[in-house]
């Protein structure tokens, strides 16, 4: 038996909080997942602050923000600083070997073993069973792991909350049992008419789809079968004997905009439905069953959390992070790891803004294809759903902001040595997203 506690982290791709029935959503989408959160901790205010995939990701491997990896969009300009250990890196001194399932090309680096499994697909392939072809991948590695005298770190990328939402039956109708061709409905013609993403809609979404309503149900459905195979995982841990020498992290990369702010079914927008994440944390003897945390926590700490919860904080000090520590949250010696933070996207918008627990603060850097303004402030307390923009009528706290926001930027690049990387990019209006296949070659950099 090892003496080092296993590590299991699932980074899912798209899922937001507010879809899972272990955060409050209606619909029963996550009921494994809510098992386990009994069993752990779940942080309630966990934001991905660095829009999309890429940033978010490297975060989440670096425990670094985008000043230091200078990583800040899908199709980055720069690589990831050789002097920038990720996160099996850090590990591998103290004897781990490690394995990621999920990613295609040469990230993350550092993994001892990369492996992948098919997770894109078009309406005539449907349905897609990602999830499965994760499992079926991880749990021979999983036996092989066991078997072996090593501490292992093993991080999986699920993709099923990630458009196209075709999973098999019976989650694609579990909820959504109507017509979605119902001649008498056209919710779906906006998702239609948004140029740049109307090829990659129509090559995964029904013909003649008229009701805006199944791609909500379809997501809920995607996340409920990819639920369902976590709970697979779960009990394979437990039949293998591990589950009380793993630790186990389930976060998300970034959240998903269904029918929010006319940003349809993609993940891009600085909104909350984009950022809000979930954390959830089992880690034996280190987290307390049922436990809910309510202070903000994000992406960059998870690398010195989890060092933390293995017992190698010494690594954590050695190497040093952006981020914090949750520790001292799980053991309530400190209420929240942040009181307001920096946010940025710069994939289809180039963005960034200024949140704090009562406002949200966005400002364009570039006019976006969706035509949205150049300044907008919400008030997240009086409208969770970011519906009001109050940057016209609030000057002073847009001032007042932008202001603390600029200093965080100018502080944080004489703490890195470098620029902010969001300056290094011009996006411009002609951007498309085409056909699954292109989408799939897009976010793999093809």
């Amino acid at each position: 038996m090892s003496k080092r506690k296993n590590l299991l982290i699932l980074g899912v791709d798209s899922l937001w909080a507010d879809h899972m029935s272990c955060y409050g959503y209606a619909r029963n989408t996550t009921p494994h997942i809510d098992a386990f959160a009994k069993q752990g901790t779940l942080f309630k205010r966990n934001y991905s602050a660095y829009i999309p995939t890429t940033p978010a990701y490297h975060a989440m491997l670096t425990g670094k923000d985008p000043f230091s990896t200078q990583i800040v969009a899908l199709r980055n300009k720069t690589k990831l600083p050789e002097h920038i250990p990720t996160l099996p890196e850090i590990l591998r001194p103290a004897g781990y070997e490690s394995l990621v399932i999920g990613f295609d090309g040469h990230w993350p680096r550092g993994f001892d073993k990369n492996l992948t499994y098919t997770a894109w697909g078009s309406w005539e392939e449907r349905p897609l069973r990602k999830a499965e072809n994760l499992n079926n991948v991880l749990f021979p590695e999983l036996d092989r792991l066991a078997k072996g005298d090593k501490p292992w770190f093993v991080f999986l990328r699920h993709m099923d909350p990630h458009s196209p939402y075709l999973p098999p039956a019976p989650f694609d109708r579990l909820f959504y049992t109507r017509n979605e061709a119902d001649p008498n409905v056209n919710t779906i013609k906006p998702v239609f008419d948004f140029k740049p993403f109307a090829e990659f809609f129509k090559s995964w979404m029904p013909p003649g789809v008229t009701d805006i309503d199944w791609g909500i149900a379809a997501y809920d459905g995607a996340v409920a079968y990819m639920d369902s195979c976590i709970g697979q995982i779960f009990n394979r841990l437990d039949e293998l004997g591990l589950a009380e020498d793993t630790v186990v992290l389930l976060n998300g990369d970034h959240g998903e905009t269904l029918a929010d702010h006319d940003c349809y079914f993609d993940h891009h927008g600085l909104y909350d439905c984009t950022l809000h994440v979930p954390l959830i944390v089992r880690a034996p003897g280190k987290t307390k069953p049922g436990q809910v945390i309510d202070g903000f926590t994000l992406h960059e700490d998870l690398v010195p959390g989890t060092l933390e919860l293995l017992e190698l904080s010494d690594l954590a000090a050695k190497h040093g992070f952006d981020g914090k520590t949750f520790g001292p949250l799980l053991r309530g010696e400190r209420e929240t790891n942040y009181s307001e933070f920096y946010i940025t996207e710069c994939t289809w918008m180039r963005k960034h803004g200024w949140r704090t627990p009562q406002w949200k603060l966005i400002r364009a850097l570039e006019p976006d294809f969706h035509g949205k303004p150049a300044v907008e402030l919400y008030d997240l307390i009086a409208d969770p759903n970011e519906d009001v923009n109050l940057a016209e009528k609030e000057p002073g706290i847009v001032k007042a902001l932008t202001e603390r926001m600029h200093a965080y930027i100018e502080r944080r690049k004489k703490e890195s040595g470098q620029g902010n990387p969001i300056d290094l990019y011009e996006l411009g209006l002609e951007m498309k997203i085409g056909s699954v296949a292109k989408a799939k070659a897009l976010q793999e950099k093809k």
